[in-house]
């Protein structure tokens, strides 16, 4: 893949997650509110999936970095397993791709 539609791609991808993240929102619930307790788990809830889908944006984020990285040590679009290339329509797809589709296959089953 050329070197500046890598960049192209993986700007994009930085963009979407800091605007995820930027628009993410915890909520927080005054002790001495009088909200009922449906309000409360209601909250809680929301807390715990925006804590957990922000958690995912960030491991997302790291994962740029990585692929911004490889890119400028002249790696992106090399398997960091076993250096083979990562074909252009993976890396189209998912431009922070690390592996072959086999090589995160067997990677995913813990092989």
């Amino acid at each position: 893949m050329d070197d500046d539609r890598a960049r192209e791609l993986l700007a994009e991808e930085r963009r979407r997650i800091e605007e995820a993240l930027a628009t993410s929102t915890v909520v927080t619930t005054d002790d001495e509110s009088t909200a009922d307790d449906a309000d409360n788990a209601t909250d809680t809830y929301q807390n715990e999936f925006d804590e957990g889908r922000s958690d995912d944006l960030n491991e997302q984020l790291a994962a740029v970095e990585r692929a911004e990285q490889r890119l400028a040590e002249g790696r992106y679009g090399l398997s960091i397993e076993s250096g083979d290339p990562i074909p252009d329509e993976r890396l189209e797809a998912i431009p922070t791709a690390e592996r072959t589709v086999a090589e995160e296959e067997r990677f995913d089953r813990g092989a």
